[in-house]
């Protein structure tokens, strides 16, 4: 009988917002991790900056005190990998932030991936209906606020086929360069998601202390689409080298 190991991580990923930006595919490739490529859409690579809400957070199953609720703010690029008939479709993070110092040591060890920690917030505003009109994520670096913030009306709806949606938003796989030039690999399990088209984004503050002049100049030009993505349940599976 065939078990699978159970997750590493299960948490609820609420209310991201997704600013997608196009990239120069040759700022990318230095970073993409050996055994993937890069992932393109109708001829464009794409980057987004993306903010969540990770709530009711277990590690192995077991809660955490005072690391079961908090924000992550991350820029992404997508990657694609080959397995024999199957093609894994990924992402790889430039960055992630978070506020406790703990996560982002458990996640710089044991997948490789480019976490800080920092002083966060986020405001959840609701809507007529009640779903979120607007959300925004702030964070603090150099001691300075930086804050994205991304609004929406109408129903969330789910991704065409095809579309621009459903490539953002349908990457189930997370890759991750180990020194030495090793890959980490790991497997992102959670529903299709429903989004809403933005009617309005912001980016404030300046982002070179946190991205660097080259990624601050990408994420402060207006975003060629932009999604508020309900969320749902997550499970992360444990990482595995390729």
């Amino acid at each position: 009988m065939n078990f699978r190991k159970p997750p590493f991580l299960t948490a609820e990923r609420r209310h991201p917002p997704m600013l997608n930006f196009l990239v120069d595919p040759a700022l990318l490739q230095p970073l993409v991790p050996a055994g993937t490529e890069l992932d393109v859409w109708q001829g464009k690579t794409y980057a987004s900056l993306v903010g969540f809400l990770f709530l009711q957070t277990r590690v192995c199953g077991l809660p955490i005190p005072f690391h079961r609720n908090f924000e992550e703010i991350n820029v992404r690029f997508y990657v694609r990998r080959r397995v024999g008939h199957e093609e894994r479709r990924g992402v790889v993070f430039v960055k992630e932030l978070v506020p406790r110092f703990a996560i982002a040591l458990v996640a710089r060890t044991l997948y490789g991936e480019r976490y800080l920690s920092t002083r966060m917030t986020h405001h959840v505003a609701a809507g007529p209906t009640g779903e979120p009109s607007a959300v925004s994520y702030a964070w603090w670096m150099h001691g300075q606020e930086n804050k994205i913030s991304v609004s929406a009306v109408g129903p969330a709806t789910a991704t065409a086929p095809g579309s621009e949606a459903e490539y953002i938003t349908e990457h189930y796989w997370g890759y991750a360069q180990r020194p030495g030039g090793r890959t980490t690999e790991y497997h992102v399990r959670h529903p299709r998601w429903r989004v809403r088209t933005a009617t309005s984004t912001r980016v404030e503050g300046d982002l070179t202390g946190t991205y660097g002049p080259v990624w601050s100049a990408i994420l402060q030009t207006p975003p060629v689409s932009a999604f508020l993505v309900e969320g749902s349940p997550v499970d992360v599976s444990w990482g595995a080298p390729l």
